[in-house]
């Protein structure tokens, strides 16, 4: 065995390693984003409407990020409009 070769295939192991790992971490905040996205749950899953309930609406939720977007629900929302995981302002 040629023990002055090792070494050297030591050190290529660990740079090529270094690349992944220097490669995975750049694309971790694509990968954490693509995540968040998903994260948010679909209209029908709360029983969402275009017009309030029981003098509820989205612009008055908790949730309700403006013009028209929920921090839970995904898609277009309404400022008129409302869903079952609706929660006051504080």
């Amino acid at each position: 065995m040629d023990r002055t070769r090792k070494p050297q295939a030591r050190r290529e192991f660990l740079q090529r390693t270094g690349l992944q790992i220097a490669g995975l971490a750049a694309l971790a905040p694509v990968a954490i984003a693509t995540a968040r996205a998903q994260d948010k749950l679909a209209p029908e899953m709360v029983m969402y409407q275009v017009q309030p309930k029981d003098g509820q609406r989205c612009d008055g939720c908790l949730h309700f990020q403006p013009p028209n977007a929920c921090a839970i629900v995904n898609g277009e929302i309404k400022p008129e409009g409302w869903c079952a995981v609706w929660a006051a302002k504080g």
